[in-house]
């Protein structure tokens, strides 16, 4: 763990696994697109449950990045390493762009299931406050840039939102709603249909790839920021003791 908390360690590896991510990605998600087109229709949900891979894989990350951030924000709270506060921070726009890409996937699907584009379901509303809690996170740890309170802060913010994660996962459970149970996880196996589920986890494996090849961009481009920054600061103090 303490190898590849080195900033430039960490650019190194991006810039050598990164062409290998993307080729992933877009072989992953034109596959998964293919078989998912290909799958037979719902007999009930019809041509729309086509939506299920776009929607199904986007809400299984908008959940497990805020659950890498909590992780990434207990790291950097117990061992002050200023990567960790850095790559979730940057995951934290990622994560936010999932969880709306859900919610707008989800209101399109259920429109012709249930009739409207939104019900205050115990499912969707749990989904809707990670995007409050991405934002929340963006705004304090962006409000004091390379500020230790700022990062300690947002940190905590997000350890503690991270008790919403049960409560998305098991809300189909606890409360009488009108999203459907899980079908995927669970004790007695799947009961999707191995024709759709295939081109599902094919598609979850594309998402997470997508997830892991913006996270490279984003974490490349706030090094070279710091790198910058620092640079900027040395030519400062440089000019200052001239005078």
């Amino acid at each position: 763990m303490h190898r590849f908390a080195s900033p430039a360690r960490f650019s190194r590896m991006i810039r050598a696994l990164l062409p290998v991510v993307v080729t992933l990605t877009l072989a992953l998600a034109v596959y998964g697109l293919h078989l998912g087109f290909a799958a037979p229709e719902d007999y009930q949900q019809g041509v729309t449950v086509r939506i299920m891979y776009l929607h199904v894989p986007s809400a299984w990350m908008a959940t497990m990045i805020y659950g890498a951030m909590a992780l990434l924000s207990a790291l950097y709270l117990i061992f002050k390493h200023e990567l960790a506060a850095l790559i979730a921070r940057e995951l934290a726009a990622i994560g936010a762009l999932f969880t709306a890409v859900t919610l707008l996937t989800g209101m399109i699907w259920g429109k012709p299931m249930w009739g409207t584009w939104w019900v205050w379901d115990a499912r969707l509303t749990s989904l809707l406050i990670p995007l409050f809690l991405y934002a929340g996170f963006m705004a304090v740890a962006g409000s004091g840039t390379g500020q230790e309170k700022a990062k300690v802060a947002a940190s905590w913010l997000c350890i503690v939102g991270a008790v919403n994660l049960p409560i998305i996962k098991f809300s189909v459970e606890w409360w009488n709603t009108l999203h459907q149970p899980a079908s995927i996880l669970r004790m007695d196996g799947p009961t999707i249909d191995p024709s759709m589920l295939t081109p599902l986890f094919i598609m979850l494996a594309a998402t997470a790839c997508l997830t892991v090849a913006l996270l490279f961009l984003r974490v490349e481009a706030a090094l070279a920021e710091q790198k910058i920054r620092r640079l900027q600061i040395m030519k400062i103090s440089h000019k200052d003791a001239a005078l």
